[in-house]
């Protein structure tokens, strides 16, 4: 009879705990341990270890805070490897965007190259059914925006979802993750548009164009559109900060 490989190996003293995190971090991310699976007891870690109990409980709530890993109770809780949603990963994404503030101009520069891949990517690979849908809800958009005395709260939401929906449509599940946390980190500054009545009403009509020539499958007239939106986002921004004092084009 074969004897058993051991889940872990013993770990030195003075990176212990580290050592003890890597090596548990390193089990889940191969798959040796499976979300929704128990880890070995704090005993036997212990023992597999060859550490303490100290040790054993550092290195769980580092694992704890990296959410890999959340105690359960009851006869079959204990520590469990956690299944790592899409909404967790966004969001922990939009917490780190928040807490560190980005230029106005180097955030515009990756939405803008995001936005253009996306959007070529939707017009080759986007259903019907997303295209027809993506044109009904910014015609939504626009008779919004247009209403005096419009809605923010309700601008701010459609227009947030019109972006992850348009990242959907690249099928590329990537390119929503990033969206959604963009999107919950800072919006890449185009709340600034719709607050300005100048802008609102053609940054919504701009949504609407992209949207029928993504639809029309029309990829360099999309583009433009594109373009056209951060154009006048970066003058907007501009003018907020000083920079810039004469109206829309």
């Amino acid at each position: 009879m074969s004897k058993e490989i051991p889940l872990f190996t013993p770990v030195k003293v003075g990176r212990a705990a580290e050592e003890v995190a890597l090596q548990i971090e390193a089990a889940i991310l191969s798959g040796r341990i499976e979300p929704g699976q128990r880890l070995p007891s704090e005993r036997a870690l212990q023992a597999q270890f060859q550490t303490g109990r100290g040790v054993v409980r550092e290195a769980m709530c580092a694992l704890k805070q990296k959410g890999l890993v959340e105690t359960r109770l009851g006869a079959k809780g204990g520590a469990v490897v956690r299944q790592v949603e899409v909404p967790n990963v966004s969001e922990s994404l939009a917490l780190f965007l928040k807490q560190h503030p980005v230029d106005p101009e180097h955030l515009v520069e990756f939405r803008e190259s995001v936005d253009r891949a996306i959007t070529l990517l939707a017009v080759s690979r986007g259903s019907d059914e997303d295209k027809r849908r993506l044109v009904e809800e910014t015609a939504r958009l626009e008779a919004l925006a247009n209403e005096p005395g419009p809605d923010m709260e309700a601008i701010g939401e459609m227009d947030r979802e019109l972006n992850i929906r348009l990242a959907r449509m690249t099928g590329n599940p990537v390119f929503e993750w990033i969206m959604r946390a963009v999107q919950q980190g800072f919006s890449s500054y185009d709340y600034a548009l719709y607050e300005d009545r100048r802008f609102r009403e053609k940054t919504a009509a701009n949504w609407r164009d992209t949207a029928r020539e993504i639809a029309a499958g029309e990829p360099l007239k999309a583009l433009y559109f594109i373009g056209n939106h951060y154009f006048m986002l970066r003058r907007c921004v501009a003018e907020k900060r000083g920079g810039a004092s004469d109206s829309a084009a």
